[in-house]
């Protein structure tokens, strides 16, 4: 009997290990399939404006509700998307290895994760503020409109934009409880940039989307049109990002990374200068990754030194 208990115990603990191992890879695909890492564009850009907000470092306490809100929201935006676009991506060879079409993840486990995703934003939200808590409807409406915009409108690039803008606003939201000029125009500003190096990234589908009857900038304008619209974004970016500084009591930090900014944004257009489209992993990636930490510890840095004010 002591032998028997003791491999069925053993089975026993074997299957819960592989149903374990089951929903740990399971989640590893979905973190993959959104690319979860690639948060990096936006987050930095939320602790920015709280940090702006706050005119020094916020609480704990608030940057980790934050950080919960950017993740549920980020995470809420790619599951729908990849839930909404599943047939599309199934029929373009570039997207067909995704983990919906590839049958990696059925759509219910998705919509499982999308859930989760839109409680911990919601939640979030709420710890953080009444403001932020009222808000999250009308963002989450955002999230979700972004991906059905390719259906109707070349617009697409800009909703991006403004879901991805929305990070450092509900950042300074969420210390201050209010919405002012300066973090509206940095709203602007990462707006611009998302829909500028959007653009870029959307030239890899031109030639699917026009089969498909999609509507993209690049559909509408063409390689040369969309190069010089992206490039004509990242220079409002720029701007926009000027007059945060005129308008804000930060310090020379602050513009030192605008000018680093600007010139990762030169070398990202100049890679793609002829539509050789074989570089645009390195300059969506790399660069734009990079663009977003630089304007954050160039304000962390102005920030501790003192020279940015309350």
């Amino acid at each position: 009997m002591t032998d028997v208990r003791s491999a069925s115990g053993k089975g026993e603990c074997g299957m819960a290990r592989r149903g374990t191992t089951g929903v740990v890879a399971r989640i590893g695909i979905f973190l993959e399939m959104i690319k979860f890492a690639h948060t990096v564009f936006a987050l930095p850009f939320a602790f920015t404006g709280a940090l702006l907000a706050a005119g020094g470092i916020p609480s704990l306490g608030k940057l980790f509700w934050i950080t919960m809100a950017m993740a549920g929201a980020r995470t809420t935006a790619m599951g729908l998307n990849r839930l909404i676009d599943a047939g599309i991506d199934a029929r373009n060879p570039r997207t067909s290895g995704r983990a919906i079409p590839a049958g990696l993840l059925g759509k219910g486990t998705v919509c499982f994760f999308v859930i989760i995703s839109v409680m911990l934003m919601i939640f979030a939200a709420a710890r953080l503020n009444p403001l932020c808590f009222r808000l999250s409807p009308i963002a989450l409406f955002f999230l979700a409109l972004y991906s059905y915009c390719k259906r109707f409108t070349s617009m697409a690039h800009l909703v991006l934009g403004l879901c991805l803008g929305a990070a450092p606003v509900g950042a300074w939201i969420a210390i201050r409880g209010t919405i002012e000029l300066p973090v509206v125009l940095l709203g602007l500003a990462v707006l611009f940039w998302v829909a500028g190096f959007d653009i870029l990234y959307a030239l890899q589908d031109l030639e699917f989307d026009r089969r498909e009857g999609l509507h993209s900038i690049p559909v509408k304008l063409g390689v040369s049109g969309s190069l010089w619209l992206a490039r004509s974004f990242s220079l409002i970016m720029v701007v926009l990002l000027v007059a945060v500084y005129a308008l804000l009591p930060v310090g020379g930090y602050f513009l030192a990374g605008i000018a680093a900014s600007s010139l990762l944004l030169s070398y990202e257009h100049w890679l793609l200068r002829d539509g050789d489209l074989r570089r645009l992993d390195m300059a969506f990636f790399t660069m734009n990754g990079y663009i977003s930490v630089i304007i954050f510890v160039a304000t962390l840095i102005d920030m501790y030194a003192g020279r940015g004010g309350a």
